[in-house]
């Protein structure tokens, strides 16, 4: 009898352990959620900031919170975040969960976490993730993006990239190089928060697969940035 008592203590104990997971996991991807919009917030704070007229045309964004920019001789870079699509009547689908990595040469020294933002003028080019990942700088344009309040400030600057690349740390811009860095999907994380196998095709053609008060809040922080 002992016996079978350990045993049923233990399974249920593993159990628990089990179902604690995806609540642990989620939790972990909300938080993420939450800091991108404090980035989003801490951006639109900033005397000097991502001009009005590239918010306005811009149909897709990337945020990453707190990316690791490491180097001693060769750099790295590491960082997750999530990436959103403008849709129909400028409409922000859900958030789909990604990864940045890449490396630089040149001398380096030191670690610095820096909060990212990229700007993509056309919802296609951030879409093509889904396929395989890709290389910015590579596959893709990237390039520093133009600073100013209001839509004056930046027109007469050509916008010709397609991706613009906003950085900051400690309360200041940072400029950082991300040629060679690889963007890919993270499905266990979308997995982890939205409780199933959702593709990021799905997500990003806005077919809205939470009722969440963090993305609520997110999206409604980004919106208001351009207003």
């Amino acid at each position: 009898m002992k016996t079978l008592k350990r045993i049923t203590f233990a399974a249920l104990f593993s159990a628990g352990i089990l179902l604690s997971v995806p609540a642990g996991a989620q939790q972990k991807e909300l938080k993420k959620i939450e800091a991108s919009t404090t980035v989003l917030k801490d951006f639109g704070a900033m005397k000097e900031s991502i001009p009005s007229q590239l918010l306005e045309i811009t149909e897709g964004i990337i945020i990453i919170p707190k990316m690791i920019n490491a180097g001693l001789v060769v750099g790295g870079k590491r960082g997750k975040g999530i990436a959103m699509v403008k849709g129909p009547g400028g409409v922000w689908s859900d958030p789909v969960f990604i990864t940045l990595t890449g490396g630089s040469f040149g001398f380096q020294a030191g670690v610095q976490a820096v909060d990212l933002v990229l700007i993509f003028k056309h919802k296609e080019s951030l879409m093509n993730i889904t396929k395989s990942s890709f290389t910015l700088g590579g596959d893709i344009s990237v390039a520093a993006g133009p600073l100013g309040r209001n839509s004056t400030a930046s027109t007469d600057y050509k916008l010709e990239a397609e991706v613009y690349s906003y950085s900051r740390s400690k309360g200041l811009f940072a400029g950082i190089s991300l040629n060679g860095a690889a963007l890919e999907i993270d499905n266990k994380a979308a997995a982890d928060f939205y409780g199933e196998e959702v593709s990021s095709t799905t997500l990003f053609k806005g077919a809205s697969k939470t009722k969440s008060d963090e993305v609520s809040a997110l999206k409604s922080t980004l919106s208001h940035l351009y207003d």
